[in-house]
């Protein structure tokens, strides 16, 4: 049986209905799935309003910019859906465009242009600043090592000068950040294993190494994330602004240990964090 060209049908209409039910069902899941987190975790540093911006920035131009892109893609499917009877003009035919061609592409790239830039110089520069720029000179140092499968941190002790430390001497019972007992300024540090105190309302500098492989210091209250990699000394800061108890995770994959890798951080009071570092034991 032949079909002749006039009786065929447009491609895509008889399909529409179902292409509208799953765009609202994949809206409907994403906006379930969004509500039944209850958003980002709490806000509890002060550079985490910048972190937030930013991210809110990116959800709403790329929103925005699928739902446009999406629609007018949709809208030129289902009003210009062709037949046998209408073929597409080729380039360089008299039904084609050259200009018109040139500027639906070159549009969208400008606009995607400035809104990138745009959101990187006025949103996302100041919270770059607040995380890397120089530290404020009263900050709280800390230095945190990552091994398999667990947080050290590592305090300076009453002298405020941390000692030196070498891989070759990592003891995993006696000394597990690998502090030099020859150098005088180690003496009187002091080392935990997952637990770091840091007073509220005043810049934290932490310190960041790895004793193996690639670790990450994560803490989304804080909107924290840096990665540890090995033979590098890095660092990330911020200033809590919430006392209370947060979990430190590692956001990398360090082996299969890696679901232990696991600490808390606890913010409080100057007093109390100085109250709790006289009741530590120094290394040696």
């Amino acid at each position: 049986m032949t079909v002749h060209p006039s009786s065929a049908a447009p491609a895509g209409r008889g399909s529409a209905p179902l292409l509208a039910g799953l765009f609202v069902a994949t809206a409907v899941l994403v906006a379930y799935g969004f509500w039944s987190l209850g958003g980002l975790p709490e806000l509890a540093s002060r550079h985490g309003v910048s972190i937030d911006a930013t991210i809110t920035y990116l959800f709403v131009t790329t929103g925005i910019l699928f739902l446009l892109g999406h629609g007018v893609l949709t809208l030129f499917v289902l009003r210009y859906a062709g037949s046998a009877e209408r073929a597409a003009p080729e380039r360089g035919s008299p039904h084609a465009s050259s200009k018109l061609e040139w500027r639906w592409a070159l549009v969208p790239v400008l606009v995607m242009c400035v809104i990138a830039e745009g959101g990187v110089l006025i949103v996302g520069m100041p919270a770059f600043a607040q995380l890397y720029g120089e530290a404020p000179p009263d900050s709280f140092v800390v230095e945190v090592v990552g091994k398999q499968f667990e947080w050290l941190v590592h305090y300076p002790g009453p002298d405020g000068v941390f000692g030196r430390s070498e891989a070759k001497l990592v003891n995993d019972a006696r000394n597990p950040i690998g502090l030099d007992k020859k150098d005088p300024a180690a003496k009187d540090d002091i080392y935990t294993r997952g637990q770091m105190h840091l007073p509220v309302g005043r810049g934290a500098l932490i310190r960041l190494r790895a004793l193996d492989v690639l670790h990450s210091f994560t803490v989304p209250q804080f909107r924290v994330k840096q990665d540890l990699i090995p033979g590098f000394l890095g660092r990330t800061q911020f200033e809590p602004t919430r006392t209370g108890q947060y979990e430190l995770a590692c956001a990398e994959l360090c082996g299969l240990g890696h679901y232990r890798m696991r600490g808390f951080i606890t913010v409080e009071s100057q007093e109390e964090v100085d109250q709790w570092l006289s009741e530590q034991e120094p290394a040696f």
